[in-house]
């Protein structure tokens, strides 16, 4: 079983690269536990969106549709 702190590392992580098979039920398990680690993801999730649209804005690329 992951720690708070483990499971916190590994989505930071999958921002940046793939997680293996292993990593991801790991994780998966630890968040269906975990509800502060869930909305940890969440707050992630947003801080993410947030920063892509305030940069698309900011290089006056933004026309009104979602981000990749």
């Amino acid at each position: 079983m992951l720690s708070c702190k483990e499971a916190t590392r590994l989505m930071s992580e999958a921002q940046d690269r793939p997680l293996s098979r292993g990593e991801k039920l790991l994780l998966e398990m630890h968040l269906a536990m975990c509800r502060g680690c869930r909305n940890f993801r969440t707050q992630m999730d947003f801080l993410r969106l947030a920063c892509r649209q305030f940069m698309r804005r900011w290089n006056g690329q933004d026309d009104g549709s979602p981000p990749p």
